[in-house]
């Protein structure tokens, strides 16, 4: 399923294990998949519902969720289209500040909206989100994902988290969804001590090259599939657990991520490459403009390739 359903199924545990509970969206809960079941509507009437319509106003909406939080009492969250947190970003950047752990649901994470078309489909704001001081960004590729930057999201004191989640729908993998609270973790390993290449994703791009790692592997090339879903998370993490997951030795390396670029080079380094979309999007089906701007398994593959064959001749 897509990761915005999965978050929506987790809102409605979490409100009955998370009695304070409290929050809603800019006029998108039926997208955005926030609305509380059987938790009624807060308004001046009924003051004791848990889910707040706070029409199309961004910037207000995060201002109202700090002054919540600051207040006492309440755990808040929000949520819009990703794209939109452009127009709440000085909200969040307080909540950031003032270390306020608000939970913001960003949904519609890339060029998956579709025929919604450019002026939906977010490029830079992931980078943007990533720059900003005491924030973690959140980027699930599945529901066990999903449910761990929820776990984080509510369990921490001290930071924002931002859950960017999906449109379209994502596949389930194998293993213990817990791994990702490392921000970074091995979800196929090499059958060599050092991988020919190491793939690195986060969110729904994390299929692509979990599916590339077979056909790299009928190639001769053998890889690692790292999933990414918080850069903060994993820098956050001892040396010695990120070196076992991107050792040093191994310098051929894929990102692959359908938002920009900037921010993936200390991954993949000076002799690795990444798949990315560093202009705006189109109009059209979500699976057209993914192969139209390359984010195909047979791109990855022939990315991943000459990244290894360019390698060849380096020694350390």
């Amino acid at each position: 399923m897509a990761t915005r359903e999965s978050s929506g199924i987790l809102i409605n545990r979490l409100k009955d294990l998370v009695p304070n509970l409290i929050g809603g969206s800019a006029d998108l809960a039926p997208s955005n998949k926030t609305y509380m079941k059987d938790k009624g509507d807060f308004s001046k009437e009924y003051k004791s519902g848990s889910n707040l319509h706070f029409g199309v106003r961004e910037h207000a909406m995060a201002a109202i969720c700090n002054g919540m939080y600051a207040h006492g009492g309440l755990r808040v969250f929000c949520a819009t289209f990703f794209v939109f947190s452009d127009y709440m970003k000085a909200s969040m950047r307080l909540s950031s500040l003032m270390n306020l752990p608000i939970s913001y649901v960003l949904t519609h994470d890339s060029i998956g909206v579709g025929e919604d078309g450019p002026t939906h489909q977010p490029i830079e704001q992931l980078a943007a989100l990533r720059s900003m001081p005491n924030m973690t960004v959140f980027r699930p590729a599945d529901s066990k994902e999903t449910a761990a930057g929820w776990y984080y999201s509510i369990s921490n004191k001290t930071t924002p988290t931002s859950l960017v989640l999906t449109r379209q729908k994502l596949p389930l993998y194998e293993g213990d969804g817990k791994r990702a609270l490392k921000g970074g973790y091995i979800l196929r390993d090499s059958k060599k001590d050092n991988p020919d290449i190491i793939l690195i994703a986060s969110g729904s791009e994390v299929e692509l090259i979990y599916r590339a790692y077979d056909k790299l592997k009928e190639q001769g090339i053998d890889s690692r599939v790292v999933s990414m879903p918080s850069f903060e998370l994993f820098d956050a993490q001892s040396k010695e657990y990120k070196e076992s997951v991107l050792p040093n030795k191994v310098r051929s390396r894929l990102g692959v991520e359908a938002l920009s670029s900037f921010g993936w080079h200390k991954y993949i380094g000076l002799d690795g490459d990444i798949l990315s979309l560093d202009h705006f999007g189109e109009s059209g089906n979500a699976n057209d403009l993914f192969e139209k701007f390359g984010f195909t398994v047979d791109n990855v593959v022939e990315k991943a390739i000459k990244v290894v064959e360019n390698n060849k001749e380096l020694v350390f």
